[in-house]
């Protein structure tokens, strides 16, 4: 599993790290450049003491030197003779050069530094391990405190991005301390700038998630109020039929039970379309859909119902490239309900025309009839769950203009109720906003 804390504690600590090797390699290389310019100055020195005093003394004999002597000294006359040394053991070249240069020898690589006068060459030999090791020396002293230091900047690091994944850990425990009971927003007070972006989408997801119980505490208890009373004369009705004791009896019974099944099962289908397409509910794939077939789809699904209620149905307008952006199926419920109740609530001899229109606020559906219409003060009200007018003796479960706004809603769309022609009949629009994925 992925680790945020792990993965900064390991690049943080692999920079330091790296860094140090990098300073640490830096100045090895800048300490033995300079322990060597160092070293070489005190071979010109050396070999400028002895040339004067050879040429005081003349010819002298074998140094008094130890073994722990860090210097090889050779003294030889232009002839080849060598009238002083030390280190005998060691074996310059035969030829050097004047100046400073690193020969190679029998005991390894040297520093040597040739002095030429007039009947003698004096040289002077230091071993380039002798000399690396010192410079090692010197880089390591260099080096010893920011290395006793590594330990303590793991430790800041470490404190650091622990302090800094603190409101992290703080956000996940405000967010395990939420419950179905108790989803209020999360405290944005004190939050750095960079988790803002997470409490703010934790919050609106919050207060989706608050919508959606709340939603769903009045679907369960509007659905339980809507059956009680279904379910209570359907008992009631069994009841009757069990008593009846003659066939026809029996039969009219029987024939009054199943319409009120049938009038529980729309319930029910009813409510489980506007559970289904409450706006709260997960957005469902979207696409573009083309309202002016939809309509007439509609249309044609609905023909036969209207020629049994007498009602004059038809497609009296149908603008080219009226285009939403929407679930088609949804949409599909939302304009059938509308016509359902037109039929349903129009009469017969009545006439439903729908259309589907481009208008200045945008795509447009449409219903409009000729029956008793709606008054104006109860326009607001019949989008309420399960509000039937007074006087209707209508069968209805009192939901399809509350589906209509459910589903308009979740689209973005806005739904009115007005006057049909002449003020006559009722119009029922549907306003949607332009098409668009953005």
């Amino acid at each position: 599993m992925r680790s945020i804390r792990r993965e900064l504690l390991a690049g943080l600590l692999g920079s330091v790290l790296l860094a140090a090797a990098i300073a640490g390699t830096a100045v090895y290389f800048r300490a033995q450049n300079e322990a060597g310019v160092l070293l070489d100055y005190q071979l010109r020195q050396m070999a400028l003491s002895l040339r004067d005093q050879t040429l005081h003394a003349g010819a002298i004999g074998p140094p008094p030197f130890g073994n722990d002597f860090d210097f090889a000294i050779e003294i030889r006359t232009t002839e080849g003779s060598r009238i002083q040394y030390s280190q005998s053991r060691v074996r310059f070249p035969p030829s050097l050069v004047h100046g400073h240069v690193t020969v190679d020898t029998e005991e390894g690589a040297w520093r040597v530094y040739s002095l030429q006068q007039p009947g003698f060459t004096v040289r002077v030999g230091q071993p380039m391990s002798m000399r690396n090791d010192l410079a090692a020396k010197a880089a390591l002293r260099t080096l010893t405190p920011f290395l006793l230091l590594i330990p303590l900047l793991g430790v800041l690091v470490w404190f650091a991005v622990t302090r800094g994944l603190q409101p992290l850990s703080t956000l996940a425990n405000a967010v395990k301390s939420r419950s179905p009971v108790s989803l209020h927003p999360l405290d944005e007070r004190r939050v750095p700038e960079e988790v803002k972006p997470v409490t703010s989408a934790l919050n609106d997801l919050l207060a989706r998630l608050t919508r959606a119980l709340e939603t769903q505490r009045a679907f369960v208890a509007d659905a339980a109020h809507a059956l009680r009373t279904p379910l209570t004369a359907l008992r009631l009705q069994i009841q009757l039929a069990e008593r009846a004791s003659d066939p026809e009896e029996r039969a009219a019974a029987f024939d009054t039970l199943k319409q009120g099944v049938d009038r529980a099962a729309h319930l029910v289908e009813q409510l489980l379309t506007l559970a289904r397409h409450e706006p709260e509910v997960v957005d469902r794939p979207m696409s573009e859909v083309d309202i002016g077939a939809l309509a007439a789809e509609v249309v044609a699904a609905y023909a036969q119902l209207a020629e049994k209620h007498g009602v004059d149905l038809g497609l009296t307008r149908r603008d080219s490239n009226v285009f939403v952006f929407g679930e088609r199926e949804a949409l599909r419920t939302l304009l059938s309900n509308l016509v359902d109740n037109a039929l349903r609530y129009t009469g017969r001899g009545s006439r439903v025309d729908v259309a589907a229109v481009q208008t200045a606020e945008g795509p447009a559906l449409e219903v409009i009839d000729n029956g008793p219409g709606i008054p104006v003060e109860e326009r607001e009200r019949v989008f309420d769950r399960f509000y039937r007018r007074a006087g209707t003796d209508v069968p209805g479960s009192g939901l399809g203009l509350a589906i209509v706004r459910s589903i308009a809603e979740r689209h973005g769309a806005r739904v009115a109720l007005e006057s049909g022609q002449g003020d006559r009949g009722l119009t029922a629009r549907v306003v949607f906003r332009r098409a668009d994925k953005g």
